[in-house]
């Protein structure tokens, strides 16, 4: 299963904007509850430096794309349904999203840093509401969703656990099967809670409630887009420390901003770089008075007051979460290509501290299966099933098939 990306949060947040943003996709958006009822999904990319330029050659991507050295490598989105208080307990769309929500590796969780949305993602004045309490509500809903799962049939759980002495976590591991939960996830929650492994009829629903909050943090971790910045008043957007504070990651981000300059450079009228922190006009005789002035805004409000829009450091920032790190195979180490003589065709995401041999699985089984030996492109040494992979590494896979 290729890895996925949720972007989550309340209703009238910009989450649809965000995710057409960041894909380039175009998901309705309107300015009301529950426009999003199906999960759009589409393809977002992590930008990476190509080795491409390090060796001095014209690559020719086939997984991904490179432009002026820079490799974009796809990742997948899906931007929920919208979330209301008591969501767990199917309100609104909630059974919808909990379920859209269950493939999510990570998730981006978009927040009206303004203030400008009530809590059932109704528009209301700016600076009324408080993005704090957004972000403690997601949790909320999560944490109490989890344990919903967890406490179905539970007694009859924690007796067959105690009575044919069981791992509780590898029970666990099952009844979340399917949510990206792993056993060791689970063993690393109860240890850390110091809850009792061998007697689990004794967790109170309390101890279920921090069980599922953890589990919830290292299965499935979470980033802020503190979203609407431009507009944002001073008190609000210093709200951002707040949620540092309580261990997540914040990035302030415009995705009007970011729509509006995608949208222009591809009418041809500026030069625009996702993530960068300008741009650059073409033909400034083609705007017109009101695009000039929706881009100087841009300029003055976003770009110069936060470095960038945000979009592409949510991306960047959520692969950082994962752990996740990049990996070119090859077939000839020496030019760098693959039976169709395409030259540093694939770029795969790998979790740290991968090997070489998990990498032989990731191109094909049967690679996996028949593996010999790797070698490393860049220095043309021969390395073993064990061989850690490092960012950017340039791989050749030596199997007897």
């Amino acid at each position: 299963m290729s890895m996925q990306i949720g972007i989550v949060g309340k209703p009238n947040v910009g989450k649809s904007t965000f995710f057409n943003a960041a894909t380039e996709a175009h998901a309705e958006i309107a300015n009301y509850p529950f426009t999003t009822i199906d999960a759009n999904r589409g393809v977002m990319y992590v930008n990476k430096p190509c080795p491409c330029k390090e060796f001095n050659i014209k690559c020719t991507p086939h997984n991904s794309k490179c432009i002026n050295g820079t490799r974009y490598v796809p990742i997948e989105a899906i931007d929920v349904a919208g979330l209301v208080p008591d969501a767990y307990k199917g309100r609104g769309l909630g059974n919808k999203f909990l379920d859209d929500l269950r493939q999510a590796h990570a998730l981006i969780h978009i927040v009206d840093s303004s203030g400008g949305t009530d809590s059932e993602g109704n528009p209301s004045n700016i600076g009324k509401y408080d993005p704090l309490d957004d972000v403690k509500f997601l949790e909320r809903e999560i944490n109490y969703w989890l344990m919903g799962i967890i406490k179905k049939g539970w007694e009859a759980v924690a007796r067959r656990c105690e009575l044919e002495e069981k791992k509780i976590e590898s029970m666990l591991a099952e009844k979340l099967t399917g949510l990206g939960i792993k056993e060791e996830h689970i063993h690393e929650a109860i240890r850390k809670l110091n809850l009792n492994f061998e007697k689990p009829s004794r967790w109170t629903d309390e101890d279920l409630l921090r069980l599922s909050d953890y589990i919830k943090k290292v299965s499935k971790p979470m980033l802020i887009a503190f979203n609407k910045c431009d507009v944002a008043p001073d008190n609000l957007l210093a709200k951002a420390d707040d949620i540092r504070k309580i261990g997540y990651i914040v990035v302030p981000t415009s995705a009007e901003s970011e729509l509006a300059l995608k949208n222009a450079a591809k009418k041809g009228l500026i030069n625009y770089k996702t993530g960068s922190g300008g741009f650059k006009i073409l033909e400034e005789s083609s705007l017109t008075e009101a695009q000039l002035k929706v881009l100087n805004y841009i300029n003055d409000h976003v770009l110069k007051k936060f470095g960038s829009t945000g979009i592409q450091k949510c991306i960047d920032e959520a692969v950082k979460m994962l752990d996740l790190i990049v990996v070119y195979p090859v077939e000839d180490e020496a030019h760098l290509t693959d039976k169709e003589g395409r030259i540093l065709p694939d770029a795969h995401f790998m979790k740290r501290g991968s090997t070489a041999k998990d990498l032989a699985y990731k191109v094909h089984t049967d690679l996996g299966d028949h593996f010999i030996r790797a070698i490393d492109a860049r220095t043309h040494r021969v390395v073993g099933a064990d061989y850690i992979l490092k960012d950017g590494d340039v791989i050749r896979i030596v199997a007897n098939i």
